[in-house]
């Protein structure tokens, strides 16, 4: 009997995430990522918040736009401004995303590119928790700049 009532759970959360990622949907979300969850040559220490919007202009396929701050260990503070698009896999809310950022820190700008893996659990029919890996290419100072991290996130397709 468990068996059977979390297979029906698993199908009824497939169905709810297969109608999230078709044409015309919009996603707005926010994300953190730091606490020594992520690693780069020149940080210690990093916190780092995200806003995200996004749109669905295909089914399965997201462009999306976003702004960020990060306080890191020995600069005062980085902003950022990126594109990108996120591609769902198999409806069932794991993503694969590419974009670019331009990162000004202190006195220092770059443009970087990055990608993304990730997944989109969803809580209720709109709501999502979005655990994602990333990497982050710096061109002006490789070792120093260039990231791998974890984030973690909520989002809302509307």
């Amino acid at each position: 009997m468990k068996k059977i009532a979390l297979f029906l759970v698993a199908l009824m959360v497939s169905v709810a995430a297969n109608a999230q990622f078709e044409k015309g949907k919009k996603y707005i979300g926010a994300s953190l990522s730091g606490f020594n969850l992520s690693y780069s040559g020149s940080e210690k220490t990093s916190f780092a918040l995200q806003a995200k919007g996004g749109y669905l202009f295909a089914d399965n396929l997201m462009a999306t736009a976003q702004v960020g701050y990060a306080k890191l260990t020995d600069i005062p503070y980085a902003l950022s401004l990126g594109v990108g698009a996120r591609y769902y896999i198999v409806q069932n809310g794991l993503y694969l995303g590419a974009g670019a950022n331009f990162v000004h820190m202190d006195s220092y700008d770059d443009l970087m590119p990055t990608v993304q893996v990730g997944y989109a659990f969803f809580l209720s029919h709109t709501v999502t928790v979005e655990p994602e890996i990333y990497y982050e290419q710096s061109f002006k100072n490789h070792s120093d700049f260039s990231k791998i991290g974890f984030r973690i996130g909520f989002g809302v397709y509307l």
